[in-house]
């Protein structure tokens, strides 16, 4: 295949690197003009998505603006994705993260590179650089992480405060049509059916997988770089945003990691900073540059003195806005010493500075329609899956509200809520949300946390609650940088249902609070006059992506849907990207999704999700479909997972599988 030339960069289209038993993995790389003569640094991403097709602009956009400046940038497809040799069988599995080890090593045997490698990625890529880093390969000298987890069960896609996210089950649906899909045959050559055929066939049901291990057990610490955080030797910066599920890894690592790292917090949902909404996006990549430069080029640039944390402070905004007005704010250390605990009391009262002695108990029994509108645990389309008002969720919460604010009332961290309960039911949650109260009466979400109560003694060790018995439990809000101006009121909910956000426990469940025992700490911040000094972060700046013809443009949408005759209540979700033509390489891609959440009489057992992927490939006379259709419901005992997958070539279906699985459910 006939290398390109764009400015000064020299783009191949794929490259092959050995792995020790024989098989080859996939590259892409861009290469500056200069390391013709000299070698230069490398940067790697490594992630399962497909470098030909569905990620090729957003590729390009990146690694072209790092060639740009004098890096050589590769871009690989782990094995069994993409144009890589293989089987797919999980996420993060040892054979990925030692093929990672030794892309790096011949990353640095290449004449155009001087030795030294950095990793970049953002969810996958993000945490196999942690991964990868912790086997500390001499040649990994530097790390990106964006939007990440260093701990696969606390935090990530599948649990959250031992509650199982829906988001399990979506994922799984999204990676099974990702693993189903073809290599390119003009890459591969006349062995794509041949590999196609063992992907289909092998890759598995993931989501069965995750379902088998539903309490935190030597599957999910393995991985988990929370688990000796001194393994990681190298540089590490940080990055996410308030509106993706995985902002809390950024203050875990700033905290605990020993080697030279940085922090980075913006408004943004699950993208790269310099691509993602809502709120103002940034030069991303430049910032990239300079962690690079100093740390793979040894330019003493400044990054060494830089503030360890920089986020970005929500101000007060509507619930139904698209915006995130604020300003960026900034942490010397991690914890900072400067923040203060600001902790109210639970009552009958609302929030309020000392709880009367003898209150009555609190209960609720919360309808499954609290969580309708709550929207996504990690945030893609930056409107249509965000939270609305926060009242349509409320009236199935007890509430507890502060007075109108005298002042302004920033907190920067982890909201914590301390409660003292009990369940009428062996197994049962707790949801707890933060909001902001505007003088009109809307309701903002700013923050939440989940717990499943049966794992109050910790997740590896679930114990089902006794019936009627008082227990404390601490809830751990997610982390957050928000302003409560004066005039707003402060809001805590908490409710024993969170669909379709989160599943339901077994059976309906009453909570009962016993309010001297309950509390909100908020880490309150006070202000920083360094804060009105700090670099501007700049407008986002990258190179050039592929030439594209837009066929069908994309379509988003997020409807929540009540028949008053069924009494069934549906979330449906719409998140299609259209279809487009790569117009280089004459390829038509398509992606749709579509996602139905459904409950009828608030009876547990009808709680369903239904998850449908279709992706398309057309050059030519050469097409290919996939499609695959994933249905999750349960009984009070057991998971059931019905799935189907089916690949056509042109118009003949080449394979159909089914599953019927039966998972018993383990405290959850």
């Amino acid at each position: 295949m006939a290398d390109a030339q764009q400015d000064d960069v020299t783009v191949i289209e794929n490259a092959w690197i050995p792995m020790p038993d024989g098989a080859r993995l996939a590259a892409k790389l861009w290469l500056p003009a200069v390391a013709e003569s000299v070698g230069v640094p490398a940067v790697l991403e490594y992630i399962p998505y497909r470098k030909r097709d569905f990620r090729a602009t957003r590729d390009s956009q990146i690694h072209g603006h790092f060639a740009r400046h004098g890096y050589a940038a590769v871009r690989v497809d782990l094995r069994g994705s993409g144009d890589s040799d293989g089987v797919l069988h999980d996420e993060y599995l040892s054979q990925e993260l030692e093929d990672g080890v030794e892309v790096i090593r011949w990353i640095a045997a290449q004449p155009w590179c001087n030795g030294r490698v950095g990793m970049i990625g953002i969810s996958w890529g993000g945490f196999n650089g942690l991964q990868i880093a912790a086997l500390q390969p001499p040649e990994l000298q530097a790390v990106i992480t964006v939007c990440s987890s260093d701990d696969r069960y606390t935090d990530d896609v599948h649990y959250m405060g031992g509650c199982l996210l829906t988001d399990n089950l979506s994922w799984a649906s999204v990676m099974l049509s990702y693993n189903a899909c073809p290599p390119d045959p003009i890459i591969v050559g006349e062995r794509w059916r041949e590999l196609w055929q063992r992907r289909l066939e092998h890759s598995g049901l993931w989501l069965k997988t995750w379902l088998d291990h539903q309490r935190r057990d030597a599957y999910w610490r393995h991985a988990s770089v929370c688990e000796d955080f001194a393994a990681i030797r190298c540089p590490v910066f940080a990055v996410s945003g308030w509106a993706d599920g995985y902002c809390n890894t950024v203050f875990r690592l700033i905290h605990h990691l020993k080697v030279p790292r940085k922090g980075l917090v913006g408004p943004w949902n699950h993208k790269y900073p310099h691509l993602g909404g809502p709120g103002p996006s940034i030069n991303f990549l430049d910032e990239c540059l300079r962690w690079w430069d100093r740390w793979l080029k040894d330019c003493d640039n400044g990054v060494d003195g830089e503030p360890l944390l920089r986020a970005w402070m929500q101000d007060s905004v509507s619930p139904i806005s698209d915006d995130r007005p604020g300003r960026w704010v900034a942490e010397m250390q991690w914890p900072s010493r400067r923040l203060r605990p600001r902790v109210y009391a639970l009552s009958r009262e609302g929030l309020v500075a000392d709880a009367p002695a003898g209150e009555d108990p609190l209960s609720i029994r919360s309808p499954l329609s609290v969580g309708l509108f709550a929207g996504k645990w990690c945030s893609y389309a930056e409107s249509t899956d965000l939270p609305t008002d926060q009242r349509l969720e409320d009236g199935g919460s007890l509430c507890f509200d502060t007075a109108s604010l005298a002042q302004d009332i920033e907190i920067l961290g982890e909201p914590v809520v301390e409660l003292e309960l009990s369940a009428d039911q062996p197994q049962a949650m707790v949801a707890v949300r933060l909001s902001d109260i505007g003088p009109d009466g809307t309701v903002t979400l700013v923050t939440y946390g989940l717990c499943n109560l049966s794992h109050r003694h910790g997740h590896d060790c679930p114990e089902p609650l006794l019936p009627g018995e008082t227990c404390r439990v601490t809830v751990r809000l997610n982390h957050v940088a928000q302003c409560f101006p004066a005039g707003n009121r402060i809001r805590v909910a908490i409710s024993s249902s969170y669909w379709p956000l989160a599943w339901p426990s077994p059976c309906p469940a009453t909570l009962t609070l016993h309010p001297r025992g309950c509390s909100l700490t908020l880490p309150q911040r006070p202000l920083r006059a360094a804060d009105k000094t700090l670099a501007d972060l700049g407008e986002p700046r990258m190179a050039p992506g592929p030439a594209t013809t837009l066929l069908v443009p994309a379509h988003r949408e997020w409807t929540v849907l009540f028949n008053l005759a069924t009494n069934e209540a549906t979330l449906g979700v719409i998140d299609n990207d259209g279809s487009w033509r790569l117009d280089d390489l004459g390829l038509t891609l398509g992606y749709d999704v579509t996602e139905r959440y459904t409950q009828a009489n608030d009876d547990y057992a009808t709680v369903s999700g239904e998850v449908i992927n279709r992706r398309m490939f057309e050059r030519g006379g050469w097409r290919v479909d996939i499609v695959t259709r994933t249905v999750m419901t349960s009984t009070a005992t057991h998971f059931h997972l019905n799935a189907t997958l089916d690949a056509y070539e042109g118009d003949e279906r080449v394979f159909s599988r089914t599953w019927n699985e039966v998972i018993p459910r383990d405290h959850l």
